[in-house]
């Protein structure tokens, strides 16, 4: 072979060199490894077999939702009965545009399941208050997450949980601020056991005839004026009431009055509806005000306003140029303008319903434009008369609408400990858990933990003794529930007792005409509560509430059936009350470092220099925010008598109001 020709002869394979070993690719760890290796293969057990529920899918509850789904959680139920606000995309991240107008709850499990297809979400649009969510239904969940922007529906669901023996854990947050709480019936503080703060309160002459501030004529032009024109119908107007006593003069000018706002009312949709309107409110009222001199001698009387003089001077304006501007404060022309648009607006929509024979009324919501444009321009029209500084639209928006403004890296925060307690929960050591309080601007950490509170004795909803009865509520009457559960299984016997509910009394030693009623004739139905009062005065047992459940199964000869036996039931005594000592003027340190004192109010505090708070001093320290995203609802209560608190109107800390419109 010629030496020169190399290796031509060898095979071509065989010159090819070996490949290199490569080592063995890393193992591929699935989303439930991580798990495992963080959380430890026993609590990451429980998170999978854990069926839990969460009720609101607002700012808290997007994140906590993804927060749960991402950490393997086996099953997530969602409650909301909202739908999608273009207002909520700013925060609410699971949701985008296209979602305006859907229901929360359905899209949150469509977004969120994408993150962890293995988790089974089960969304409800509904109301937690709804029958069908009821005690047994609670019952079969592990833990229940409150992620919850109003006081009514917390406490309701405070008060299932305690009912079926369900964890709770609590959040909510104001702003910057922030809180976490877990409840357990009988080891910690259920949500009702600290007093809430008592708001700042505006009377009804304030509001209609003395306003001072711009949110006293926001008040009026959202509570009083919107609903008097659109909201309930002739025969419901807020003046169709009559008048304790026999003073003639005050019927006739209330006749007055009703008949003034019903041809207003009628007028509605006309040419002459917005003049009309403008007249009676901003000249006639008010100059029925100025007639009463005692009420102006420390202050500046209003002017009324001539419509047709403000109408020449506003006819020069571009009406769109002036809506576009909501940063604005607009001039007193330019608010006529709005004023009278957003009437044609709401008019329009009122003959739109009746002509289709639906109901026309119209409330007050910070997302339509036409009741804010109407609320916004009204109560900058009044606040000129009554020479008030007026508020942008903006402004308005937020005071009208009660709009503290959410922060998302806040629910993230919130969100992420909610998660973090529940893990606690689940391994059932509730000694460590914590009530966490979010607070930036404070001076000590910004996250400060407490031990959870023990339940307070005095609670009117957890300091009770909580029981369920299984009923066949076709044939049980009351007094198959006094002889066969109260006196013979809680052990009652023969002390004297009283059976109440929501309605109020049905039972007691002096009223006895209910016994033979069926349970259903009085309105006792399934996942009603009874509240027994011991009116033994030597050893009271505490207040029994019994939660009614109706039977599923055939009861037998009794058609009452507790689900303890009779040795099981320990009722504990009412703790005697000790004598209080006297209370001390403790000063105390405001926010801004000026130094007052509670001891003028026995034992309450008054930092802003008006009405005093009802909520005990020690209680400011740990503060509990109302609102997952806002402050809570308040209510606006009225009766017949125009008095100074007939109706009230509740402020909140941040100077936001709300009020319940009904």
């Amino acid at each position: 072979m010629d030496p020169t020709m190399g290796n031509s002869m060898v095979p071509m394979a065989a010159q090819i060199p070996a490949p290199v070993a490569q080592p063995n690719p890393l193992p591929v760890l699935t989303r439930d490894s991580y798990n495992s290796q963080s959380l430890g293969r026993s609590l990451n057990g429980n998170v999978k077999q854990a069926r839990v529920l969460m009720v609101g899918a607002g700012g808290i509850g997007c994140e906590l939702l993804k927060n749960l789904v991402l950490t393997g959680f086996g099953e997530v139920h969602v409650v909301d009965l909202d739908t999608i606000d273009l207002s909520n995309l700013n925060r609410q991240f699971l949701f985008r545009h296209e979602h305006i107008k859907k229901s929360k709850a359905l899209v949150a499990k469509e977004a969120a399941q994408k993150f962890n297809p293995a988790v089974k979400i089960v969304a409800h649009h509904a109301n937690i208050k709804d029958a069908q969510f009821n005690i047994e239904w609670f019952s079969s969940f592990k833990i229940v997450f409150n992620a919850l922007d109003n006081l009514e529906a917390r406490r309701h669901v405070n008060k299932m949980c305690l009912a079926a023996d369900v964890p709770l854990i609590e959040s909510g947050t104001t702003g910057f601020n922030g809180q976490v709480q877990v409840i357990k019936k009988g080891v910690t503080a259920c949500y009702d056991c600290a007093p809430k703060e008592t708001p700042k309160s505006f009377p009804v002459c304030t509001i209609r005839s003395t306003p001072s501030q711009p949110i006293h004529c926001i008040v009026w032009g959202k509570s009083y004026l919107l609903n008097e024109i659109f909201g309930a119908s002739e025969d419901e107007s807020a003046f169709d009431h009559t008048v304790d006593g026999d003073n003639a003069q005050e019927i006739e000018e209330l006749k007055r009055e009703s008949a003034a706002l019903r041809k207003i009312r009628n007028s509605v949709g006309t040419e002459e509806f917005a003049q009309m309107l403008f007249e009676k409110v901003f000249k006639t009222d008010i100059e029925r005000l100025r007639s009463m001199e005692d009420m102006w001698k420390t202050r500046k009387p209003p002017e009324p306003l001539n419509y047709n003089d403000l109408l020449e001077k506003a006819k020069s304006l571009d009406k769109e140029k002036v809506l576009k501007d909501a940063q604005k404060v607009w001039s007193l022309e330019e608010n006529l303008v709005v004023f009278n648009d957003s009437l044609e607006r709401l008019s329009k929509r009122v003959l739109e319903s009746k002509s289709a024979g639906e109901e026309s009324i119209i409330t007050f919501d910070k997302d339509d434009e036409d009741t804010l444009d109407f609320v916004a321009a009204s109560a900058n029209i009044r606040s000129a008369v009554f020479g008030i500084d007026r508020k942008s639209k903006f402004d308005i928006k937020q005071m009208a609408g009660n709009i503290i403004p959410a922060i998302a890296t806040t629910n993230a925060i919130v969100a992420g400990l909610c998660v973090l307690e529940a893990f606690k929960v689940l391994k059932g050591h509730y000694e460590q858990a914590k009530e966490v309080f979010l607070t930036p601007f404070a001076n000590a950490r910004m996250l400060a933990s407490d031990k959870s509170r023990e339940p307070n004795p005095d609670c009117p909803v957890c300091g009770v003794y909580q029981t369920r009865v299984y009923v066949d509520l076709e044939k049980a009457t009351l007094n198959d529930l006094v002889e066969h559960l109260i006196k013979t299984n809680l052990g009652y016997g023969e002390k004297d007792f009283a059976i109440s509910n929501e309605v109020g009394i049905l039972y007691d030693p002096d009223e006895t005409d209910n016994l033979e009623k069926k349970l259903s004739e009085l309105g006792i139905k399934s996942d009603s509560f009874l509240t027994i009062t011991d009116e033994d005065d030597e050893e009271p047992f505490v207040n029994v509430v019994i939660a009614v459940q109706e039977a599923k199964e055939p009861l037998g000869d009794k058609p009452v059936k507790g689900v303890l036996d009779p040795e099981d039931v320990k009722i504990p005594l009412k703790p005697k009350k000790q004598p209080q000592p006297e209370p001390v003027a403790t000063p105390i340190t405001a926010t801004n470092g000026a130094s007052t004192s509670n001891g003028q109010n026995g034992g309450v505090i008054n930092l802003d220099g008006d009405e005093p708070m009802t909520t005990p001093a020690k209680t400011l320290k740990r503060g509990h925010p109302e609102d997952a995203e806002g402050p809570s609802v308040k209510k606006i209560k009225a009766n017949d008598k125009a008095a100074d608190d007939d109706i009230v109107f509740i402020e909140d800390s941040a100077g936001a109001i709300v009020i319940d419109d009904d």
